[in-house]
């Protein structure tokens, strides 16, 4: 069976290409003016976009478990002239001693984590590293969002690639269940929502649920 980590290598390259921007640009920008500076750590940091809001005053880190993407970070890296010191590893045991960061952000990385006591490691792992008082910004794919309707919380989502299709693992959460998971560790909720293009009423059937904690 092939692993997470085994397709996002396989599809670094397309990732590249295809989301080469940040997704959730508006909601990064706001979060680099409410910090302005620091050290900062990039959590799952794929092929490096996220990172484009955080150019200016900031001491760049990025964690990764695909080598490959990891390759594109740096050649993203390059192509818009910022410097970030990207590291192969896994989320479930960061490689940085404790109360290392001022900040870190995790855009669509935690809900690749197989496993409820696998996530709560992860946190865990994360709020180690942060600063007493550090904030983080995660966001994760929501199980409410219509799509997923009457479906398994538990899915494999399709890449196409030439000539085959492969599959990544995601783990849908809700508002809830994200809450009670970033509490039960410790975390302290500043805000919890759905992504600023979501204009409906009802949060629940936002796309992504946003998330602001602080150590």
């Amino acid at each position: 069976m092939t692993t997470n980590r085994e397709v996002f290598d396989q599809i670094a390259e397309s990732w590249y290409r295809v989301r080469h921007w940040p997704r959730l640009r508006k909601e990064l920008e706001e979060i680099a003016q409410r910090w302005q500076r620091g050290e900062l750590l990039n959590v799952g940091c794929a092929h490096g976009p996220d990172f484009l809001p955080f150019t200016q005053g900031f001491e760049l880190w990025g964690i990764d478990f695909s080598s490959q993407m990891l390759k594109q970070a740096q050649r993203y890296s390059l192509k818009f002239k910022f410097y970030v010191n990207l590291i192969a590893a896994d989320m479930l045991a960061l490689p940085f001693p404790d109360n290392t960061f001022d900040w870190a952000i995790a855009v669509a990385a935690y809900h690749h984590i197989k496993g409820k006591n696998n996530r709560e490691k992860a946190f865990c792992e994360l709020k180690r590293v942060l600063k007493p008082g550090g904030e983080a910004f995660l966001t994760a794919w929501n199980r409410g969002q219509p799509r997923f309707w009457l479906k398994s919380k538990e899915q494999e989502v399709p890449w196409r690639l030439r000539g085959k299709t492969v599959y990544r693992y995601y783990h849908l959460f809700s508002y809830g269940e994200l809450k009670k998971l970033l509490t039960q560790v410790g975390f302290e909720i500043i805000t919890i929502s759905p992504e600023k293009s979501y204009h409906f009423p009802i949060k629940n059937f936002s796309r992504n649920i946003c998330t602001l904690v602080k150590k």
